[in-house]
């Protein structure tokens, strides 16, 4: 073979950077898209449908080929976790499913579907531009990024022709096929380094088409780009709750079990699909696409008998004391018990509800620790928090509705009366709380900070508030009103604690004390939303008692006739 004198300067760095660029955010945006047109009804199907390892497995394989992202898919199931709504060993079907999915991205490429790339540019940009109604706009969004994702991917292929004449990367992947675990190391630092298995697998392609790199040094190039990918989730576990590093560390085992066992076998492996190659008639791109997704199938179906071991290993190595939360199952609101038993489909509901419960006072413990930057929590913790609990009050609220259809005893209608106005509650204080955190976010992404004094000041209000809950949710679970007074009484001390902090924060920006332009402007915003978490939280223990009160006056009455 006669290379030329070509060198990595003679390459078009701009074009491939480009490319790359283009081809992820195009992944970004068909997701973003995706989730936009089908984000609820994907968030459903994973609630409902992964009772079972082998239906989780189905479930990760289904999400991950609509919204195109592994790291995604994986990401919903850490907030189930998290939320109590998805046990661990649950969640293992789903990643591994994810695998799988992500191997759809690679098969497109091997058909070769970048040469109508700029077709879907066009279509999805005009949607985009000219559709009145958001879901044409959101398919704009999917198709545009589509063809946005396949059209980087040409134009980086094209420039990487290049490689093959360079004398340098000629013996570089030489050395790789040799070595195959060079080729391991520099697929998992590449794909940690740009963040995508798909982009990687697809640059991989482009090289193996030009005849850049061997089929020897490919393959495991590919394996390890699968271990790079784990990094995303290790990156958004690292100072997450204890599920979430877990969840992560189950992702990672996998992977890295997986790429071990496939080197041992990796010539019988190649022997394999150059077999299928001939068989097939498979182009190079496909070939490629191929033994990826052989490689994440054969791996999720010989690692799927050990899921339990696979837990057990992970919770002894990531040891914590984090309790780990028995859920409710959507499967329990049940239509047909709120026909024929609808007192105890209302006691399903109130055990839902109080489950919300739990959800309001974590998103608002993760709150106080963003304001306290504690370890690596930020908003997006708070939102996925956040959206779990409006999900939490949507199902709520239509099952009461369906139980109130229903010929409902007295006591019936006031334990519904009284669980929908406390989902309300519930529902107000995670926005709320949404809120604190997009306050705390604008300032600390202007580089800002609060005072100390401020801090302190915000800390009592978060501690008192969640006390307030904590108590409040007691009185709703057991109807212990012995507590009912307390709350009242913190609830006056709420309002002395936010009109002191207003007084304290104009007495700091009048002595010049406080010099932040963003946190002084929102600090108040912040204590009066503080002041209407209170507020709600003691409404769930005066909806309870009125409730009650109501309850009582009626028993007396009937005893009076």
């Amino acid at each position: 073979m006669i290379l030329t004198s070509v060198t990595f300067m003679d390459i078009s760095w701009q074009t491939i950077l480009g490319g790359l660029g283009l081809f992820l955010f195009g992944i970004k945006f068909m997701g973003d898209g995706l989730k936009s047109l089908a984000g609820e009804k994907l968030r459903d199907i994973i609630d409902r449908y992964t009772s079972k390892a082998w239906m989780g497995l189905l479930i990760g394989i289904f999400v991950t080929v609509i919204i195109q992202s592994s790291s995604a898919t994986t990401a919903i199931t850490i907030g189930f976790v998290r939320a109590g709504l998805m046990r661990l060993d649950q969640t293992v079907g789903i990643i591994f499913g994810a695998n799988i999915g992500t191997t759809i991205t690679a098969f497109l490429v091997g058909m070769k579907v970048e040469k109508f790339s700029l077709y879907f540019v066009f279509i999805g940009t005009m949607l985009l531009m000219f559709s009145k109604r958001k879901k044409h706009a959101y398919a704009g969004e999917i198709v545009l990024g589509f063809g946005m994702l396949f059209y980087g991917l040409m134009i980086m292929g094209d420039a990487l022709k290049v490689l093959k004449d360079i004398p340098a990367f000629h013996d570089l992947a030489i050395q790789m096929s040799t070595h195959p675990w060079w080729a391991v190391t520099g697929g998992i630092l590449m794909t940690g380094i740009i963040q995508s298995s798909s982009a990687m697998i697809g640059i991989i392609q482009k090289i193996y088409e030009a005849g850049g790199m061997p089929f020897e040094a490919a393959l495991p190039f590919v394996f390890g780009s699968n271990i790079g990918t784990t990094i995303t989730a290790a990156l958004a576990a690292m100072g997450g709750s204890l599920a979430s590093r877990r969840a992560a560390g189950i992702h990672t085992l996998f992977n890295v079990l997986m790429t071990v066992v496939a080197m041992f076998l990796l010539p019988v492996y190649i022997v394999v699909i150059l077999r299928l190659t001939d068989i097939l008639h498979l182009e190079s791109m496909m070939q490629i696409a191929v033994a990826h997704i052989i490689f994440n199938a054969v791996g999720t179906i010989l690692f799927f008998p050990f899921i339990k071991q696979m837990v057990w290993i992970v919770k002894k190595t990531i040891r914590g004391d984090e309790k780990e939360r028995i859920g409710i199952n959507t499967e329990d609101f049940d239509p047909g018990l709120a026909h024929d038993l609808p007192t105890a489909a209302l006691e399903v509901s109130k055990r839902a509800s109080l489950k919300m419960g739990e959800m309001a006072v974590e998103i608002l413990e993760t709150s106080k620790a963003f304001l306290n930057k504690e370890s690596k929590i930020n908003q997006d913790s708070i939102e996925q928090v956040e959206e779990l609990i409006n999900n939490f009050d949507t199902k709520i609220t239509d099952y009461l509705l369906l139980i109130s259809k229903e010929k409902l005893a007295e006591d019936d209608i006031e334990a519904s009366s009284t669980n929908l106005q406390i989902v309300k509650n519930l529902e107000r204080i995670g926005d709320l709380a949404s809120n604190l955190g997009e306050f705390f976010d604008m300032v600390f992404d202007g580089r800002e900070s609060f005072s100390q004094a401020a801090i302190a000041e915000l800390n009592n209000m978060f501690d008192l508030v969640i006390h307030m809950l904590n108590r409040s949710l007691r009185i709703y679970e057991h109807d212990d009103f012995s507590l009912l007074q307390s709350v009242k009484e913190d609830e006056i001390y709420l309002d002395l604690l936010e009109n002191k902090a207003r007084t304290n924060h104009f007495e700091r920006m009048r002595t010049d004390e406080c010099m932040s332009t963003i946190a002084g402007s929102v600090y108040v915003d912040i204590l009066g939303t503080l002041e209407r978490i209170g507020d709600h939280a003691e409404n769930i223990a005066r909806s309870v008692f009125d409730v009650h009160t109501q309850h009582e006056q009626r028993i007396f009455n009937e005893a009076q006739d």
